[in-house]
């Protein structure tokens, strides 16, 4: 096999983790013997858990030996929950290192591959990197911006709507498309709502007809505690905690509300007044990607923050006809100056992939 074909092959390893490593990266290894026989496959399963390179260099053991390490990700060189992998695959006497990306956290950051050089093994960097990196966008986005990977996700009629009239809650998308936002929400760490959503909608906000690895973190954004104490998804902790992004201030001048949020266990963040600090507070309970699903106010404060990274919006051949809530603030289906990167029909529906800031 080409490094090419051994590199997807590590990158549908690191795949199979979806959801379930934050604040970890996602990341897959295979170690090839010197012959070109596959010996070793293995992915990071959670935090904590033994990371990737160590999983295929165990089940290689010393068919290693003179062989290649195929890795999506630098190998680590510091002590963090686990050893550094760096000694774990120069103990293991492979000759050759392949890296589709380093690892943009500082505490490695390029070290890592100095560390095997130095110690004599040929390191070969950047294969796939692209790859590589939208499958861990989330975590390159923590690491160089200090924030999640936002990603916003819409359903739209025909004529550009996502409600037939302001506060009602308009069915818009039929079984295909609402079955894959479930499995959308399964691969997040955290799914977002501003407070006009939780009025309006009374949203659960859990995942349904999908496996999820870990708990789902559900954030409101509201800065006037408008969100009512008998909300559904206040009565879902099970599924993963509740966090309502506010701010000091309001905290303060309405403590009555505040309490009563408090004792049917929301957890309250002063996030600040700017929407980027409520944002990036949610980095604290290991969120790297933050899937913002409505409502349209609360689009568009994003939008205007610049913070949006990616965008899913699902559009229906049905129109709601004049009166409607405009999507993204605009009534124009998509996203002004992004072409959409992917575009997948869904029974009836067709849902659309933008990448706004064409992937960092």
């Amino acid at each position: 096999m080409t490094d090419t074909q051994l590199m997807r092959r590590a990158l549908f390893h690191a795949a199979r983790a979806a959801g379930a490593t934050a604040p970890n990266p996602m990341v897959g290894a295979v170690v090839v013997s010197p012959d070109g026989i596959i010996v070793g496959q293995g992915r990071h399963p959670k935090a904590g858990e033994a990371h990737a390179e160590v999983f295929a260099l165990d089940e290689a053991g010393q068919r290693a030996r003179g062989g290649t390490l195929v890795v999506t990700l630098e190998p680590c060189c510091h002590h963090g929950r686990t050893a550094p992998c760096t000694r774990r695959v120069i103990a293991s006497g492979v000759s050759r290192v392949v890296i589709a990306m380093k690892d943009p956290n500082p505490l490695v950051n390029g070290q890592g591959i100095a560390e095997l050089r130095a110690a004599g093994l040929q390191v070969d960097v950047g294969l796939l990197e692209d790859d590589a990196r939208r499958l861990n966008q989330g975590f390159v986005t923590v690491q160089t911006l200090g924030r999640p990977e936002v990603i916003v996700k819409a359903a739209s009629s025909a004529d550009g709507f996502i409600a037939a009239r302001p506060g009602d809650r308009t069915a818009i998308t039929a079984g295909a498309a609402n079955r894959r936002a479930q499995r959308l929400r399964a691969v997040v760490d955290a799914v977002g709502v501003g407070s006009g959503t939780v009025i309006a909608d009374d949203p659960l906000l859990t995942v349904r007809e999908s496996f999820r690895a870990r708990p789902l973190v559900r954030a409101v954004f509201d800065r006037r505690l408008r969100t009512p104490p008998t909300a559904r998804v206040l009565s879902t902790l099970s599924s993963g905690p509740v966090i309502i992004l506010t701010s000091a201030g309001t905290i303060e001048r309405e403590p009555g509300r505040a309490r009563r949020l408090r004792e049917v266990g929301a957890t309250l963040v002063a996030g600040g007044d700017v929407i980027i600090d409520a944002i990036r507070a949610l980095v604290d309970f290991d969120v790297t990607t933050l899937l913002v699903e409505g409502g349209a106010v609360l689009h568009q404060a994003l939008f205007d923050a610049g913070v949006v990274d990616t965008v899913h919006l699902i559009v229906s051949p049905n129109a709601l006809g004049p009166g409607g809530v405009p999507v993204f603030g605009t009534g124009v289906v998509g996203v002004p100056g992004v072409a959409p990167s992917l575009v997948t029909e869904l029974g009836p529906d067709r849902w659309m992939e933008f990448d706004v800031h064409g992937n960092r």
